[in-house]
């Protein structure tokens, strides 16, 4: 398989994964709370991950340098960015909550405009993610209510979620280039499994606590393939794509929980979903126009 479909299919997987995990840690945090949840989800990717860094007899570095990195991840990617997401879901419907986590590509394009400084933020880029996130808006433009306090606390969570995992995408993308893409997940998982079990146990209430079939599924869900799969993919990507424009998966992955909708849920999708979803294309190409272009031209030769 080439390099290029690799790529295609990596990136695949991250916007259609992902896409699928608002309505996963939803159905999670319906009977469990959102620290404890996310603690299972990350505990138990670590123990999938071990199995497969023994059976591959794979080398984890531990290094005082990559042990920094892995702290680092693990607060920056996993443990606060996915408490805020749980806690702030709570409070905040999936598509506001869609809308405000597609600040993510702004946050990514600050961070490497400062720390990535061969990674330009050109025009094209900037208009395109404009564009896409204009998209989103008219999308989820029916889901905008701010209903209390707690709605307004809730958004400001997912923002602050966005942001540092806008960080820890750079942090990985300047220091990590020494660690495969498993070991750049494997450790941080278990640290970040660890420290929200520490704050579950310190914060929350267990009395109203309820393992159904469905939240099970969705903590299993979320483990095997929205952190394994997708973390590993993503991880890999970023050593091979721009920062800025894997940040993109951003815009898609909102559109693929309205296309899963549809699919499973039998919901109708209104006109205006269909412009919006346009606007995410258009601003996506535009982003991308450089490399598109610089392909075709290869093509051509």
């Amino acid at each position: 398989m080439s390099e290029r479909l690799r790529v295609i299919l990596s990136y695949l997987i991250v916007c259609t994964v992902w896409g699928s995990s608002w309505l996963a840690i939803k159905v999670t945090i319906e009977t469990i709370p959102p620290l404890l949840g996310a603690s299972l989800r990350f505990l138990s990717a670590g123990l999938i991950l071990a199995v497969i860094v023994y059976l591959r007899k794979i080398s984890i570095p531990f290094d005082s340098r990559s042990h920094k990195l892995y702290l680092t991840i693990s607060l920056t990617s996993f443990a606060v960015p996915f408490s805020l997401v749980y806690w702030g879901e709570q409070y905040v419907s999936s598509g506001l909550a869609a809308i405000l986590f597609a600040t993510f590509p702004f946050s990514v394009a600050m961070f490497s405009y400062f720390f990535l400084p061969n990674e330009k933020l050109t025009p094209p880029k900037i208009f395109g993610m404009l564009v896409s996130f204009v998209g989103i808006c008219v999308i989820f433009a029916k889901d905008i209510a701010i209903g209390n306090q707690q709605t307004i606390f809730g958004m400001f969570a997912i923002i602050g979620s966005a942001m540092l995992q806008g960080y820890s995408a750079i942090v990985v993308k300047k220091h990590g280039g020494n660690l495969s893409s498993l070991a750049t997940i494997f450790i941080p998982t278990l640290y970040s499994g660890v420290f929200l079990l520490i704050a579950s146990i310190l914060v929350e209430n267990y009395s109203t606590i309820q393992f159904t079939t469905s939240s099970t599924i969705a903590i299993l869900y979320l483990a095997l393939f929205a952190t394994v799969l997708t973390f590993i993919s993503y991880y890999w990507l970023l050593k091979r794509v721009q920062a800025v424009m894997l940040s993109l998966t951003a815009f898609i992955t909102p559109i693929v929980a309205v296309v899963l909708g549809m699919l499973l849920l039998k919901e109708t999708l209104a006109s205006q979903t269909y412009f919006g979803a346009l606007c995410v294309l258009c601003g996506i190409l535009i982003a991308n126009s450089k490399g598109i272009v610089e392909m075709l031209n290869k093509t051509k030769n």
